[in-house]
Parts: structure tokens; C-alpha cells; sequence
């Protein structure tokens, strides 16, 4: 599938699978900054992307940079939806208790193209029964 992809600063890097079979492709940082504890940042990428129809991006946090330097995603998961042109931006939230520096080039976070349905929804008395039922937030474990 090829995606159109719009650079909006010279400096912007294109995003980039980092092996074969990646599902995310990394998105990098346009500028450097400072995030500190418990702060949350607006980083641009300087790239616009032409997602097909029917598709959505979807901003992941990097497990390393997540893991190792506690930055991720302030939303958990972005979306982007199909039609959106402009650029993207990752808000990225410091969860940990020291200052963490995100330098120009650096990657940042990862972008997961995948499928998307759109429902019709209808509203409804009753819904099926399952064994599970309404049982949630950890109720079919122990």
C-alpha cells in the first residue's frame, strides 16, 4: 500500500519501518525539547500523511523510549483518521520523575496503518446473553 506523505519542514523525516516486518513505522521528532516530570509536550513531525480510505493511523508509543526514558503518548493511542490532512503531532507525556530531552531527529513514536468498519448503530432492549455476561474489569480471571 503506498500512503502520500507530505513534508511540511525540510528538515521533517519520513517515517520508517525499523525492520522487515515491523507493524509501526517510526515517526521523529521535527524539533528538540525538554519535557519535564509529569508534563506533557506537543512535538511536531513536520509531515502530513494521505491515509487510504477506509484505513486509520494509529500513534503507538515506542517500547523502548515507553520502557527505558518513560515517554509515551499522552492519549495512550492516537488516532488519525483517513480524511485529516493536517500535520502530525504526538503530545507526549513524561511519566517518570526526572526531566527527559527529545532531540531533533529522535524517534518518537510508531504509526500503525490498519482497517477500519464504521457501525451502524441501532438502539436496542436487550442484547444476546454470553457465558461471560457483564462481568468486567478483571472478572474472568483470578
Amino acid at each position: 500500500m503506498k500512503v502520500n506523505v507530505k513534508k511540511l519542514d525540510q528538515d521533517a523525516k519520513m517515517p520508517a519501518y525499523s525492520s522487515n516486518f515491523a507493524a509501526g513505522a517510526d515517526l521523529y521528532a521535527l524539533e528538540g525539547a525538554e519535557i519535564g516530570a509529569g508534563e506533557t509536550k506537543f512535538l511536531h513531525t513536520g509531515i502530513a500523511i494521505e491515509l487510504p480510505e477506509g484505513t486509520v493511523g494509529l500513534v503507538y508509543a515506542r517500547s523502548g523510549l515507553a520502557s527505558k526514558q518513560d515517554l509515551a503518548p499522552a492519549n495512550k493511542v492516537g488516532v488519525i483518521d483517513c480524511d485529516y490532512r493536517g500535520e502530525i503531532i504526538v503530545a507526549m507525556h513524561n511519566h517518570g520523575r526526572e526531566t527527559r530531552t527529545v532531540l531533533a531527529g529522535d524517534r518518537i513514536a510508531q504509526l500503525v496503518i490498519a482497517p477500519y468498519y464504521t457501525a451502524e448503530f441501532e438502539e436496542a432492549e436487550t442484547l444476546s446473553n454470553t457465558v461471560r455476561g457483564v462481568g468486567g474489569f478483571g472478572s474472568t480471571g483470578k
